[in-house]
């Protein structure tokens, strides 16, 4: 089968691979119908994720159909449509019964998919754990509305989840890519007083302003005034930083009113600064990590319902045949790029 892999820091290619067979009882193998490429994908080429294993299959945002499963698998059957989550978990260990299930003990829990093992930008991929890690899609819903289950949106989900949002808040987003555009849909589920969106890409303002009219938008030259002009006690009750570039994480906390909550989406290049002197006394409450993606069912839900429509982000579609041509647009941002689906139905 054709597979884009991680051969060698700052090279991906499109090679021949055997097809994944089982290789224990809770895998499923998943014929990929639809893939996406992701900003993470990036990191990985450019040597920014040491874990990625070089010789792996890239690719951690699918959609597809169950073509086998081991025999203690019970939750999907050959023949279901499903998501594939992210996160690879066991559902049985310390952090999984909590719901923490970024930090899955099993030696590949967490983000391993197109990391650590064979992930999804190819036309076969074995999903570990398949009864946690796929979640059947509703008659109703297509592949492409269901494509961003399993990674930016059960992020957006998430974050928007544990920033505690309220009726009477001011919202504060900062980051308008994909990432940025789901978990403002999330947010919006809460219906917060006011939502500030903030991106340096006037385009990106613009596809907010399109599709999200209600959402106030600006850049960050001059942030901190427009969110004090536009809130009611001295700044941002919650602030989701999604951008993750050199200048946001103090972006976000200079932004957020005393005693606010500050939620760090965001996968940074390097570490970042806590200025404790600066914000002393602000007495923030910062929020960080890996997405714990274990509400997929609930989003898959909230699409059928029409709650969540994700298929706008979708600008581009190629064959994994064209895959290198896509990975050009999308890391030249070229056409207006937003998110680049790869199909491998003919």
């Amino acid at each position: 089968m054709l597979a884009y892999t991680y051969t060698e820091k700052g090279k991906f290619e499109l090679i021949e691979k055997p097809r994944p067979v089982l290789q224990h009882d809770r895998d499923a193998i998943v014929r990929v119908t639809l893939s996406s490429i992701c900003t993470s994908d990036l990191h990985i080429k450019h040597g920014s994720v040491p874990r990625a294993v070089p010789g792996i299959t890239v690719g951690h945002e699918m959609v597809g159909v169950v073509e086998e499963v081991g025999s203690a698998v019970t939750t999907v059957k050959p023949g279901d449509r499903v998501t594939v989550n992210v996160e690879t978990f066991c559902d049985e260990c310390f952090f999984c019964r909590n719901g923490w299930v970024n930090n899955c003990t099993d030696p590949n829990g967490g983000w391993a998919l197109g990391c650590r093992i064979d992930g999804g930008q190819a036309e076969y991929v074995r999903v570990p754990y398949a009864d946690q890690g796929l979640n059947i899609i509703p008659d109703s819903v297509t592949d492409e509305q269901a494509l961003f289950v399993g990674d930016v949106l059960a992020t957006g989900y998430w974050a928007a989840q544990i920033s505690e949002i309220k009726t009477e808040d001011n919202v504060l987003i900062i980051g308008a890519g994909p990432t940025g555009i789901c978990t403002l849909q999330c947010v919006r589920l809460m219906n917060p007083k006011r939502i500030i969106v903030c991106d340096i890409d006037e385009a990106r303002l613009d596809f907010v302003r399109k599709h999200y009219p209600e959402v106030l938008t600006t850049q960050p030259d001059g942030l901190k005034d427009f969110v004090l002009a536009n809130s009611d006690h001295g700044g941002a009750d919650v602030v989701l930083e999604v951008a993750g570039s050199e200048t946001t994480f103090r972006m976000a906390w200079e932004c957020a009113r005393p005693n606010a909550i500050v939620t760090v989406v965001a996968l940074y290049d390097g570490p970042q600064t806590l200025p404790l002197p600066d914000m002393y006394g602000k007495n923030l409450i910062f929020k960080t990590g890996g997405v714990d993606g274990c509400n997929c069912e609930e989003t898959l839900k909230l699409i059928e319902e029409g709650k969540i429509d994700t298929t706008p982000l979708i600008t581009h579609t190629y064959t994994l045949k064209d895959i290198e041509e896509a990975y050009r647009i999308f890391e030249n941002r070229l056409d207006g790029v937003i998110k680049i689906a790869i199909t491998t139905e003919a």
